[in-house]
């Protein structure tokens, strides 16, 4: 039981100062843009941008177990983010809303990366939002995707080789030539798309390609609301541990009906997910032998097949 003789007024008077001067807004309001996070200023200098900013300081006071004011800090932004993140999603008919999940590491140049592209612009083209991590690989893909819809190929071709020039993530290049890309090929009509990252993994660069981003500190809380919010869907392309942890969250989600409903599960790459990461046959028997229920699977290859299992 709480002790009003014990309250330390001087100490709550410190709290509260220190919560007016951290790098961020404890009681932000709104989602995050990209010139936001990155202050409109020169994507070619990116350290001094609110993004980097926020990651130093999570670096300085550690990512998991900082003081009990720094903590209460990040509990009340990740607070405002998750109710401004329902309020947007309060927008939209959820079965609309697809995520998909693959791993950071592919590179821009990679196969799977054009896929995901075309997927996710097919997808917003046909009146769905894609949600998705908000870092690079598959995840910068997916929103990638998302901002050109209602672009043709040739400018999809344009928009590619002009990432491939800085293939993977780190260094200002790889945000700069996002940023390039942004001014070349601007959104056609109002397309959107909700990226979820973290400042969990403080060298995991945001993509830019979102245009409503819900960046949290916990990544706990990320990881929970990338996926139970994509009720349409979710689209698994070979990745790492990451993506295997998703696929099993998911998994129990759909087991338990946790939202009310179960949501597709679509495998893409029939080796990758059959021979070198059996997850799939093991999903399959699970379901066969009534360990897990209400699980959707899907195994296919390539953007006809993902839509063709999503029902779209």
């Amino acid at each position: 039981m709480f002790d009003p003789a014990q309250f330390d007024v001087a100490a709550w008077g410190e709290a509260v100062r220190y919560l007016a001067e951290v790098p961020y807004d404890v009681a932000r309001p709104r989602l995050y843009t990209a010139h936001e996070l990155f202050d409109a200023r020169n994507p070619a200098n990116p350290a001094d941008c609110l993004d980097a900013r926020v990651a130093r300081h999570v670096a300085a006071t550690g990512a998991n177990y900082p003081e009990a004011v720094e903590m209460w800090a990040r509990a009340l932004h990740d607070h405002h983010i998750r109710k401004a993140m329902y309020a947007f999603l309060g927008g939209f008919d959820r079965a609309a809303v697809v995520g998909v999940m693959g791993g950071h590491a592919l590179l821009r140049t990679d196969a799977d990366y054009r896929r995901v592209v075309t997927l996710a612009q097919r997808l917003t083209e046909r009146g769905r939002l894609m949600i998705g991590g908000g870092g690079p690989g598959a995840m910068e893909a997916t929103h990638l995707g998302a901002w050109l819809a209602g672009r043709g190929p040739a400018d999809v071709d344009a928009a590619l080789a002009r990432l491939a020039q800085v293939p993977g993530h780190g260094g200002a290049d790889w945000l700069a030539s996002a940023f390039d890309v942004r001014a070349r090929f601007p959104r056609v009509g109002n397309a959107v798309s909700l990226a979820v990252p973290t400042w969990h993994f403080p060298d995991e660069p945001s993509t830019p390609f979102a245009t409503h981003i819900a960046k949290f500190f916990e990544n706990s809380i990320r990881e929970d609301v990338l996926l139970s919010e994509a009720y349409g869907g979710i689209v698994f392309m070979p990745g790492g541990a990451g993506t295997f942890q998703e696929v099993f969250q998911e998994a129990m989600q759909n087991h338990y009906l946790t939202r009310g409903c179960a949501s597709p599960m679509v495998f893409v790459g029939r080796r990758f997910w059959t021979e070198e990461v059996p997850v799939y046959p093991l999903l399959a028997r699970l379901v066969a032998t009534g360990r897990y229920r209400n699980l959707a699977l899907s195994l296919v290859e390539g953007v006809d097949g993902a839509l063709a299992a999503l029902g779209v």
